[in-house]
């Protein structure tokens, strides 16, 4: 038999490496994803490969046991079980029937009003991101007992170590067992779990079915994505010969037994277990019925009538179709037993249940998961369903697939969903059982009801029990963990957090030229791509370090100035969030200030946020879940014009959600008089606004692309691990806390005087903006950066026109002065500016621009 990996092995170079039995138990194929083009699909999971439901249920059931055996009898009692939506919600199930009394819980991405999350975490490389914990008793994770973690593969780990400490932070316990169908970890990430379960004090066991590594080669992901653009516009299954008259889809009621959740998205215990199996001799009776009954007419058209029902709910389990399925005495058909996303354990207990009737059975489930089809023997997707999601989902609507059912050879399909999923849309004539029915002669549908978990009974007063019961957010109230060096970034893990997914493997810089027409002529904003990193000659290099010498003390009164400001005004223990990327190293300093005078450890995040799409609603999430919103102060290294200023305020002001967060940001220095709180309002050279991301961490500028950054994900940035032989971004910050007790009683002194004076904004550099834009024909503010630190991104970031200096300004323009001359753009002196210099950006900027001197404008 052909190994179902063989296709993207010989094109990818893509190998499995380890144990015998991995081509057994995983196929490989090819997915649109920037992060990871490949995919290991499964062969025992049931859900992109149909299966026959004992293999999949036996996988489960088998590790459960060996978790059992791990434990002890014991410790196995007081065991809770906990799986992943959407892959691993039935594998999780059987693992918690295998162990034998642990009740069973799994993740969900459908909030349910009424109940209260318990948490929730991220998949860092899923296409659909944040996960919910609904459990309907609140003291269900509460326990002391192993906690018991299921996925299909465990590969890196991010997704299960982001789970255990989300949760050891609010139920620590002393065990963790991680189960997965198989472990595809490398050495790094297997050091990486010995050294987590050592930081925080647990034992953390895993068990698989079999281990190895996946093998990649340089430059896989551009020839995935190559191959799966040469594919995509390949055509459809066509559908099998048929009568001429379509089948009528047959509803066939469900007994289910009252009381008895359709899954484990808000808890399943053993007792739900024993009434459901109790039941399921009457449900397979009525499903084996509608399957191998004889042919009749149809009672109507089976389209539904405008309800969602595929016939009246009174249809006999008998109504047949008018396809080809076989006639009562015939030989058994071959028959899919269809879950629906998450619905899992349901529709493969029921398939389980008809195959021990001695049918031919294979079960496999619906998937949000976009993946390329190719109909070839030696790939694990031969064919793809398409149709909308029929469940009015919290993200919106959208695509959603199955796999490998058409061309599968099947006589019949039961497609099994909740109630909540028997909608119009399931009906609809471009809906799953009309794709369904366009391929398979007989469609029969059962809908398990949808649990809806009881309110909790009161304990307290009378007042108490008429308090709302909470509803579950939106999206998940813990977010992956923040990401730390030196992993993603050259700062000590200690000094930030930063609140972004890790886009390193993924190109996104562009020509500076390229970006500059596609911002101004509206194709494209200019988050959406990165510049190319400037790379410094030796001469401005040499600037560079003569500035840092000879500001390091004045950068560290600022420091101190901001610092002891926000700490007057925000006792207790403040929290640092620095806007990413200009205000980390301001915000790494406050925090090493906050240190080095009054032994504050203050934690310190970064954060997105973006001109004209505001600040990181996720990560804003995140913070409130983890801190006090008033305990948070933003962060940034200056203030041009203040548009960043007005932004942070319009967010925080729009959305109710976060009115808890004070939009005011503490700056180094404010030259634009923006803000209140300031360490100067002085415009001078701030060396780490003289570079890109060698000072700052080695992380680019902050992105923000759709195809990139989903409605439950951080904004994105790179760490330019490549460019850490060129890396300043400790030595400046050591420079400046090195003159810390220098300034010390100076800012003691400047602070009490500030914290007594009028700091209210006066918006005078706003003011002078508009004179400029308006006085230069330019007629967008957007393309005037008044200051230093903006006159230098746009230098070094942009398509710059021309620049304005203060006359008279001397040392802090020598390194503007430089790369003006080496970009070949004139400097104008001028009278009465408010700022050291402006930057002008070249208004209706095209190709052919040039700068005022006649010089094509290059970048360099």
């Amino acid at each position: 038999m052909v190994w179902t990996g063989t296709w993207v092995a010989e094109r990818l170079g893509v190998e499995l490496i380890g144990d015998e039995e991995l081509p057994t138990l995983l196929g490989l194929a090819l997915r649109r994803n920037p992060k990871r083009a490949h995919l290991l699909v499964s062969s025992v999971l049931g859900k992109h490969v149909p299966q026959r439901p004992s293999v999949v249920y036996g996988s489960g059931l088998g590790l459960g046991l060996r978790v059992r055996e791990l434990l002890g009898a014991e410790e196995a009692a007081r065991a809770v079980v906990l799986g992943y939506a959407e892959t691993a919600t039935a594998l999780g199930h059987a693992v918690a029937d295998g162990l034998g009394a642990a009740p069973y819980l799994h993740s969900t991405r459908r909030p349910v009003p009424g109940v209260a999350t318990a948490g929730g975490f991220e998949e860092s490389h899923s296409h659909a991101t944040s996960h919910l914990l609904l459990p309907e008793d609140p003291e269900l994770l509460a326990g002391k007992g192993p906690l018991v973690l299921v996925d299909d593969e465990f590969s890196t780990g991010n997704t299960v170590l982001n789970t255990i400490r989300g949760l050891h932070e609010r139920y620590p316990r002393d065990r963790y067992v991680v189960v997965a169908l198989v472990d595809m970890r490398g050495p790094a990430d297997h050091d990486r779990l010995t050294g987590f379960a050592a930081e925080i004090g647990a034992r953390v066991d895993l068990l698989s079915l079999a281990a190895g590594t996946v093998g990649l080669p340089d430059g896989v992901l551009e020839k995935g994505q190559e191959l799966v653009a040469r594919h995509t516009t390949a055509p459809a299954p066509r559908p099998r010969t048929r009568q001429a008259s379509a089948p009528a889809v047959v509803r066939v009621p469900l007994d289910w037994p009252a009381e008895v959740p359709d899954g484990g998205r808000h808890g399943f215990t053993p007792e739900h277990r024993a009434r459901l199996e109790a039941a399921l001799p009457a449900m397979t009776t009525a499903l084996t019925t509608a399957l191998t009954a004889a042919p009749e007419a149809p009672a109507g058209t089976g389209a539904g009538s405008g309800t969602g029902a595929a016939t009246s709910a009174s249809t006999s389990a008998t109504t047949a179709t008018t396809g080809a399925g076989p006639a009562s005495g015939g030989a058994a058909p071959r028959v899919l037993v269809l879950g629906f996303e998450e619905l899992m354990y349901a529709p493969l207990r029921l398939a389980g249940a008809l195959e021990d009737a001695g049918l031919d059975v294979r079960y496999s489930t619906t998937t949000r998961s976009p993946v390329l089809a190719v109909d070839d023997p030696g790939y694990a997707i031969r064919t793809r369903l398409v149709f909308p999601a029929h469940d009015d989902p919290a993200d919106g609507p959208g695509e959603r697939y199955a796999y490998n059912v058409a061309g599968g050879g099947f006589d019949a399909v039961v497609a099994v969903v909740d109630s909540a999923a028997d909608t119009p849309g399931l009906h609809a004539p471009d809906g799953l059982l009309a794709q369904l029915a366009a391929h398979i002669p007989r469609v029969v549908l059962a809908v398990v009801p949808s649990y809806a978990p009881q309110p909790q009974a009161a304990t307290a007063s009378p007042a108490a029990s008429q308090a709302p019961v909470p509803e579950a957010p939106e999206r998940s109230s813990m977010l992956p963990e923040p990401l730390r060096g030196p992993d993603f970034s050259s700062y000590a893990p200690e000094e930030v957090g930063w609140l972004l997914q890790d886009l390193s493997d993924v190109e996104l810089e562009a020509p500076t030229e390229e970006r500059e027409e596609a911002i101004q002529r509206g194709g494209a904003h200019y988050a959406e791509s990165l510049p190319v990193e400037y790379q410094p000659s030796a001469r401005y290099q040499e600037l560079y370090q003569s500035a840092l010498e000879s500001s390091a003390a004045r950068i560290a009164h600022a420091v101190g100035t901001v610092t002891e400001t926000v700490l007057a005004e925000k006792p207790g223990r403040p929290v640092l969030v620095s806007l990413a990327r200009a205000g980390t190293p301001v915000g790494v300093l406050m925090r090493r200030w906050a240190l080095h005078r009054h032994g504050l450890d203050l934690p310190h995040y970064a954060v997105s946020i973006v001109r004209g799409r505001g600040i990181d609603a996720n990560a804003l999430r995140w913070l409130a879940a983890h801190h006090d919103p008033a305990d948070v102060v933003f962060v940034d290294g200056w203030t041009g014009k203040g548009a960043i200023t007005r932004e942070l305020a319009a967010a925080l002001r729009e959305s109710e959600e976060f009115a808890g967060f004070d939009p005011e940001i503490a700056v180094l220095a404010d030259p634009g008089s923006c803000v209140r709180t300031y360490g100067t309002r002085e415009d001078f050279l701030i060396p780490s606004a003289c570079l890109n991301s060698t000072v700052s961490g080695l992380i680019s500028r902050t992105v923000l692309r759709s195809d990139l950054v989903g409605a439950d994900d951080f904004h994105g940035a790179k760490f330019y691990r490549e460019l850490a032989g060129a890396d300043v971004s400790v030595g400046f910050l050591d420079a400046v806390e090195a003159r810390f007790d220098e300034v010390a009683d100076t800012v003691d002194t400047d602070v009490k005087e500030l914290l007594a004076a009028d700091r209210t904004p006066t918006w005078e550099g706003w003011a002078a903006v508009e004179r400029i834009s308006e006085e230069y024909g330019i007629h967008d503010v957007n393309l005037v950066k008044p200051g230093v630190g903006e006159t230098t991104r746009v230098l070094l970031r942009r398509v710059p026109w021309k620049i304005l200096a203060k006359r008279g300004a001397g040392a802090d323009l020598a390194h503007v002065r430089l790369l003006a001359e080496q970009r070949g753009v004139p400097v104008e002196e001028v009278d009465g500016l408010p700022y050291t210099c402006v930057g002008l950006i070249h208004p209706q900027y095209t190709r052919g621009a040039t700068g005022a001197d006649g010089k094509a404008v290059v970048s360099r």
